[in-house]
Protein backbone atom coordinates (compact mmCIF):
# COMPACT_ATOMS: atom_id res chain seq x y z
CA UNK A 1 0.00 0.00 0.00
CA UNK A 2 1.53 3.56 -1.12
CA UNK A 3 1.75 6.27 1.37
CA UNK A 4 -0.36 8.34 -0.52
CA UNK A 5 -3.27 5.64 -0.71
CA UNK A 6 -3.04 5.14 3.18
CA UNK A 7 -3.12 9.02 4.11
CA UNK A 8 -6.18 9.43 2.01
CA UNK A 9 -7.95 6.70 4.19
CA UNK A 10 -6.47 8.43 6.87
CA UNK A 11 -8.49 11.41 5.94
CA UNK A 12 -11.69 10.15 4.88
CA UNK A 13 -12.31 7.94 7.78
CA UNK A 14 -12.09 11.19 10.16
CA UNK A 15 -15.08 11.71 9.51
CA UNK A 16 -17.31 8.36 10.34
CA UNK A 17 -15.05 8.16 13.45
CA UNK A 18 -15.78 11.55 15.24
CA UNK A 19 -19.24 11.13 14.33
CA UNK A 20 -21.73 10.70 17.14
CA UNK A 21 -22.28 7.02 18.27
CA UNK A 22 -23.07 4.80 21.11
CA UNK A 23 -19.06 4.33 21.37
CA UNK A 24 -18.67 8.23 21.31
CA UNK A 25 -21.78 8.51 23.92
CA UNK A 26 -20.24 5.72 26.03
CA UNK A 27 -17.07 7.37 26.43
CA UNK A 28 -18.52 10.88 27.22
CA UNK A 29 -20.34 8.98 29.91
CA UNK A 30 -17.38 7.32 31.40
CA UNK A 31 -15.45 10.69 31.32
CA UNK A 32 -18.45 12.65 33.61
CA UNK A 33 -18.29 9.37 36.10
CA UNK A 34 -14.54 8.22 36.07
CA UNK A 35 -12.47 10.42 34.73
CA UNK A 36 -9.60 10.64 32.12
CA UNK A 37 -7.78 7.68 32.85
CA UNK A 38 -10.32 5.16 33.00
CA UNK A 39 -12.11 6.82 29.80
CA UNK A 40 -8.59 6.55 28.09
CA UNK A 41 -8.12 3.01 29.12
CA UNK A 42 -11.92 1.83 28.30
CA UNK A 43 -11.53 3.85 24.82
CA UNK A 44 -8.83 1.66 24.35
CA UNK A 45 -10.74 -1.09 24.84
CA UNK A 46 -13.64 0.07 22.80
CA UNK A 47 -10.80 0.66 19.72
CA UNK A 48 -9.49 -2.80 20.24
CA UNK A 49 -13.48 -3.98 19.68
CA UNK A 50 -13.25 -1.95 16.92
CA UNK A 51 -10.13 -3.07 15.21
CA UNK A 52 -11.68 -6.64 15.69
CA UNK A 53 -14.69 -5.60 13.85
CA UNK A 54 -12.47 -3.72 11.02
CA UNK A 55 -10.31 -7.38 10.66
CA UNK A 56 -13.43 -9.40 10.38
CA UNK A 57 -15.15 -7.26 7.61
CA UNK A 58 -11.89 -7.37 5.96
CA UNK A 59 -11.27 -10.59 5.79
CA UNK A 60 -15.14 -11.50 4.70
CA UNK A 61 -17.64 -10.41 7.45
CA UNK A 62 -18.81 -8.01 5.24
CA UNK A 63 -19.72 -10.29 2.87
CA UNK A 64 -21.47 -12.52 4.76
CA UNK A 65 -23.83 -9.84 6.73
CA UNK A 66 -24.73 -8.75 3.15
CA UNK A 67 -25.81 -11.65 1.99
CA UNK A 68 -27.71 -13.54 4.89
CA UNK A 69 -30.72 -11.65 6.09
CA UNK A 70 -30.94 -13.80 9.84
CA UNK A 71 -27.29 -13.02 10.70
CA UNK A 72 -27.99 -9.27 10.04
CA UNK A 73 -31.13 -9.72 11.75
CA UNK A 74 -29.72 -11.25 14.60
CA UNK A 75 -27.04 -8.56 15.16
CA UNK A 76 -28.89 -6.34 14.92
CA UNK A 77 -31.70 -6.88 16.98
CA UNK A 78 -28.60 -7.99 19.69
CA UNK A 79 -26.83 -4.37 19.49
CA UNK A 80 -30.16 -2.41 19.22
CA UNK A 81 -31.71 -4.28 22.93
CA UNK A 82 -28.45 -3.67 24.24
CA UNK A 83 -28.35 -0.07 23.76
CA UNK A 84 -31.94 0.30 24.67
CA UNK A 85 -31.00 -1.38 28.19
CA UNK A 86 -27.73 0.79 28.70
CA UNK A 87 -29.91 4.02 28.15
CA UNK A 88 -32.60 2.68 30.59
CA UNK A 89 -29.77 2.39 33.09
CA UNK A 90 -28.45 5.81 32.85
CA UNK A 91 -32.02 7.28 32.54
CA UNK A 92 -32.71 5.29 36.51
CA UNK A 93 -29.51 5.35 37.55
CA UNK A 94 -30.18 8.37 40.49
CA UNK A 95 -26.43 8.78 41.00
CA UNK A 96 -25.30 9.05 37.36
CA UNK A 97 -23.45 11.95 36.76
CA UNK A 98 -23.70 13.62 40.55
CA UNK A 99 -20.08 14.02 40.73
CA UNK A 100 -17.71 16.55 41.98
CA UNK A 101 -16.46 18.87 40.19
CA UNK A 102 -12.80 17.97 41.05
CA UNK A 103 -12.45 14.39 40.93
CA UNK A 104 -14.41 10.94 39.29
CA UNK A 105 -17.17 10.31 41.23
CA UNK A 106 -16.40 6.70 42.80
CA UNK A 107 -14.07 3.76 41.87
CA UNK A 108 -14.94 2.68 38.09
CA UNK A 109 -15.96 -0.90 37.84
CA UNK A 110 -13.22 -1.94 35.37
CA UNK A 111 -14.62 -5.46 34.42
CA UNK A 112 -18.13 -4.16 33.70
CA UNK A 113 -17.45 -1.46 31.87
CA UNK A 114 -14.78 -3.18 29.65
CA UNK A 115 -17.55 -5.66 29.02
CA UNK A 116 -20.04 -2.63 27.76
CA UNK A 117 -17.24 -1.57 25.75
CA UNK A 118 -17.01 -4.53 23.58
CA UNK A 119 -20.48 -5.44 23.40
CA UNK A 120 -20.59 -1.68 21.92
CA UNK A 121 -18.38 -2.06 19.51
CA UNK A 122 -18.85 -5.63 18.32
CA UNK A 123 -22.47 -5.77 18.58
CA UNK A 124 -23.50 -2.44 15.88
CA UNK A 125 -24.14 -3.88 12.60
CA UNK A 126 -24.09 0.04 11.35
CA UNK A 127 -20.17 -0.43 12.03
CA UNK A 128 -20.00 -3.36 10.43
CA UNK A 129 -21.61 -1.99 7.19
CA UNK A 130 -19.46 1.46 7.35
CA UNK A 131 -16.28 -0.29 7.74
CA UNK A 132 -18.02 -2.75 4.58
CA UNK A 133 -18.00 0.76 2.32
CA UNK A 134 -15.03 1.85 3.47
CA UNK A 135 -12.38 -0.05 3.39
CA UNK A 136 -13.17 -1.79 -0.20
CA UNK A 137 -12.43 0.96 -2.21
CA UNK A 138 -8.67 0.96 -0.99
CA UNK A 139 -7.96 -2.26 -1.14
CA UNK A 140 -5.60 -3.72 -4.26
CA UNK A 141 -6.65 -6.95 -5.53
CA UNK A 142 -3.17 -7.70 -7.03
CA UNK A 143 -1.75 -7.67 -4.12
CA UNK A 144 -1.94 -9.58 -0.68
CA UNK A 145 -5.02 -9.02 1.02
CA UNK A 146 -4.07 -9.75 4.46
CA UNK A 147 -1.17 -7.37 5.22
CA UNK A 148 -3.69 -4.54 3.40
CA UNK A 149 -6.27 -5.47 6.10
CA UNK A 150 -4.20 -5.29 8.67
CA UNK A 151 -2.80 -1.69 7.90
CA UNK A 152 -6.52 0.16 7.03
CA UNK A 153 -8.42 -1.73 10.77
CA UNK A 154 -5.41 -0.82 12.52
CA UNK A 155 -5.29 2.41 11.25
CA UNK A 156 -8.85 2.95 11.69
CA UNK A 157 -8.90 1.65 15.95
CA UNK A 158 -6.07 4.04 16.56
CA UNK A 159 -8.10 7.00 14.92
CA UNK A 160 -11.25 5.50 17.19
CA UNK A 161 -8.50 5.98 20.08
CA UNK A 162 -7.43 9.04 19.77
CA UNK A 163 -10.86 10.60 19.96
CA UNK A 164 -11.65 8.40 23.13
CA UNK A 165 -8.28 10.45 24.40
CA UNK A 166 -9.61 13.91 23.49
CA UNK A 167 -13.42 13.01 24.90
CA UNK A 168 -11.07 11.83 27.92
CA UNK A 169 -9.55 15.66 28.40
CA UNK A 170 -13.03 17.35 27.89
CA UNK A 171 -14.16 15.20 30.71
CA UNK A 172 -12.62 18.05 33.50
CA UNK A 173 -14.68 21.03 31.50
CA UNK A 174 -17.89 18.43 31.56
CA UNK A 175 -17.82 17.77 35.18
CA UNK A 176 -17.38 22.00 36.03
CA UNK A 177 -20.53 22.21 34.11
CA UNK A 178 -22.07 19.74 36.04
CA UNK A 179 -22.11 21.15 39.62
CA UNK A 180 -25.89 22.51 39.15
CA UNK A 181 -28.10 19.85 39.77
CA UNK A 182 -30.63 20.38 37.59
CA UNK A 183 -28.43 20.28 34.72
CA UNK A 184 -27.27 16.82 36.19
CA UNK A 185 -30.97 15.94 35.13
CA UNK A 186 -31.32 16.99 31.89
CA UNK A 187 -27.69 15.32 31.04
CA UNK A 188 -28.96 11.88 32.82
CA UNK A 189 -32.32 12.27 30.86
CA UNK A 190 -30.16 13.23 26.93
CA UNK A 191 -27.67 10.73 27.49
CA UNK A 192 -30.20 7.45 28.65
CA UNK A 193 -32.96 8.75 25.87
CA UNK A 194 -29.94 9.32 23.38
CA UNK A 195 -28.77 5.44 23.88
CA UNK A 196 -32.31 4.37 24.09
CA UNK A 197 -33.06 6.15 20.60
CA UNK A 198 -29.95 4.74 19.04
CA UNK A 199 -31.29 1.39 20.22
CA UNK A 200 -34.33 1.74 19.20
CA UNK A 201 -33.33 3.24 15.67
CA UNK A 202 -31.16 0.03 15.17
CA UNK A 203 -33.55 -2.27 15.40
CA UNK A 204 -35.90 -0.05 13.69
CA UNK A 205 -33.38 0.27 10.29
CA UNK A 206 -33.77 -1.76 7.28
CA UNK A 207 -30.65 -3.42 5.61
CA UNK A 208 -28.39 -1.48 4.31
Amino acid sequence: MSLELWLIFLVVSIAPVISPGPGILFSITNALRYGPKTTILIGCVNAFGILVVALAVGLGLGTLMAASAFAYLALKLAGGAYLVWLGIRIWRDRSAFLVDPGKPSSKPPMRALTAQALAISLTNPKAIVALAALLPPFLNADAPLAPQVWILATTYAVLCAANHVLIAYAGGWLRRFLKAPHRVRAVKRVTGGTFIGFGLALVASGRP
